[in-house]
């Protein structure tokens, strides 16, 4: 790793932390509702298919249109037999050859390799012709508006529904939002499809009625923080949401419940990371992910009780970056919802860090799993300590160690997340991968193993860009605003040395995804 890269990981760990305060308590059901002359009636649109739970998202923003008074339809896909996007759940073979042709580093196939990967990635990204047939169906009736919510896979999807909405229904805002549309390069880029009204890179879980009824009645939009018009004309950016207490309980009823697997209710009871420093990540950049804020465990507690209530459900799916960024939340949670929730069972994934009180502790856990908790996932990323270092991850080994021991102690099912091929990763690296795996193979029950990639606005990538020694070894191949990422190639990975080390790792990744979960995590499978 390059004196260059060191440089920047001691300056961003040098960096003060900021303090952090629970919201006010309390839960917000609905907001006050305008007067019924001035509701409007909008269709939302969910790309993001997910095969056991709602969209947390759309939840929330239609909570909120709906308490200003608006009509909301919800066109999601699986309520129309469009195949859902499924997690890892139990490998078979066929997963494991696909894994090891997707992570090749054989100089002769690579060719083939990245042919097979533009294939695969034409596959996911098309716009599917269930979707765009209910959509012609909703347009023969035209909404006052379209909302979008899109992650950067449907740009094809967004584009096809816009060009519809152009030809059945024109002057019908199409209003486009998702989770990397704060990124400019991003937004410029999405922004020029045609027929596309807005694109919002913000969180507006309460501003959203405002800039609905902006965009419907031709006032300015500009006036909203995060908004790029398809001129290219934008305004402020958008600070991160505070007082997360006064967001409004996610209203999920538009969800096709009888096609889940089981009845599992998303959550989320904080933003961004309290960490906020691992120079790979991607998350921290996004709408939601910039700076940690947390709710009050008080607010979480009475969230959870009303969706049960709704859904009759006890089952619960964490989807903060960390639930453990602000320790006593995971601890509150553990210690109250057996008052609120008979019965409840919970997710989460969590940053095995080195502070002192990382709300991690044996008896942490023990008291986790007690109050309901049933799988647990954590970033591994590596088991090379100078490959943690270089990334900044905040963590350690040794400590990853003794926390993988200590969940499945507790009884809680471990999933984790490791990817190949971070800048100046070594053969010895990867060879520490594999010893790690095989002493603690027996305790985890998922591994998902990537290949490391780079995105635009990480730290990665400033100092990639900046500073071109910085890869480490990493030559950019192409760069991609429109999905906010960098296709690279590592010069490393090509070592037979390297190669023989990971083909240890991915058989040991296969030997872990192939077993059963834990019978009191089976309901869970696929998840986190």
């Amino acid at each position: 790793m390059t004196c260059f890269l060191d440089e920047l990981c001691m300056k961003r760990r040098n960096r003060p932390l900021r303090a952090v305060q629970p919201a006010r308590t309390g839960v917000v059901v609905s907001s006050a509702p305008v007067s019924p002359s001035s509701s409007l009636r909008l269709l939302f649109v969910d790309l993001n298919n997910f095969a056991s739970f709602p969209t947390l998202a759309i939840g929330l923003l239609v909570a909120a249109l709906r308490g200003r008074g608006h009509k909301v339809d919800v066109l999601c896909p699986l309520a129309h037999d469009v195949p859902a996007t499924e997690r890892e759940r139990r490998e078979t073979l066929i997963d494991h050859t696909k894994r090891r042709i997707h992570l090749s580093d054989w100089k002769p196939f690579l060719g083939m390799r990245d042919i097979l990967r533009r294939l695969e990635t034409l596959r996911v990204e098309r716009a599917h012709p269930v979707v765009l047939r209910e959509i012609r169906k909703a347009l023969s009736d035209p909404p006052d508006a379209i909302l979008i919510s899109a992650y950067l896979q449907h740009f094809n999807s967004v584009a096809a529904i816009a060009g519809l909405a152009q030809a059945q229904a024109q002057g019908v805002p199409v209003i486009l939002g998702g989770p990397m549309f704060n990124l400019p390069e991003v937004a410029d880029n999405w922004r020029k499809i045609a027929g596309v009204s807005a694109v919002v890179g913000a969180e507006v879980d309460r501003d959203l009625p405002d800039l609905v009824e902006a965009l419907c009645r031709n006032t300015d939009a500009l006036a909203f923080p995060g908004v790029v018009l398809p001129d290219g004309s934008r305004s402020v950016a958008a600070r991160p949401l505070r007082n997360l207490d006064q967001t409004p309980v996610p209203d999920f009823t538009d969800f096709p419940w009888d096609r889940y697997p089981g009845r599992i209710v998303p959550m989320m009871t904080g933003r961004g990371c309290q960490w906020d420093k691992c120079l790979f990540c991607s998350d921290v950049i996004s709408v939601s992910g910039r700076t940690f804020r947390t709710r009050s465990v008080e607010s979480v507690l009475m969230e959870m009780q009303e969706q049960a209530r709704r859904h009759e459900t006890t089952n619960f799916l964490f989807v903060d970056l960390k639930l453990n960024s602000w320790p006593d939340m995971i601890r509150g949670i553990a210690k109250g919802i057996g008052r609120r929730v008979q019965g409840a069972e919970w997710i989460g994934t969590v940053h095995v860090d080195q502070r002192a009180d990382n709300g991690l502790s044996r008896a942490d856990l023990e008291a986790a799993a007690e109050g309901g908790m049933r799988r647990i996932s954590f970033g591994l990323e590596s088991g090379s300590q100078r490959l943690l270092d270089a990334m900044q991850k905040g963590s350690s080994v040794t400590r990853n160690s003794a926390f993988i021991r200590d969940a499945h102690a507790a009884g809680l099912s471990i999933r984790c997340t490791m990817f190949k091929g971070f800048p100046g990763e070594t053969a010895a690296d990867m060879e520490a991968t594999a010893r790690f795996l095989e002493e603690h193979a027996l305790w985890l029950d998922r591994v998902r193993f990537n290949a490391f990639t780079v995105h635009t606005g990480t730290p990665i990538w400033t100092a990639i860009t900046e500073k071109a020694e910085a890869g480490g070894g990493l030559s950019v191949t192409r760069l991609d605003p429109r999905r906010a990422r960098v296709d690279t190639r590592t010069t490393e990975a090509h070592t037979p040395a390297y190669r023989r080390a990971k083909a240890r790792v991915l058989d040991l990744v296969y030997q872990i995804n192939r077993r059963p979960l834990r019978d009191t995590a089976r309901q869970f499978d696929g998840l986190m």
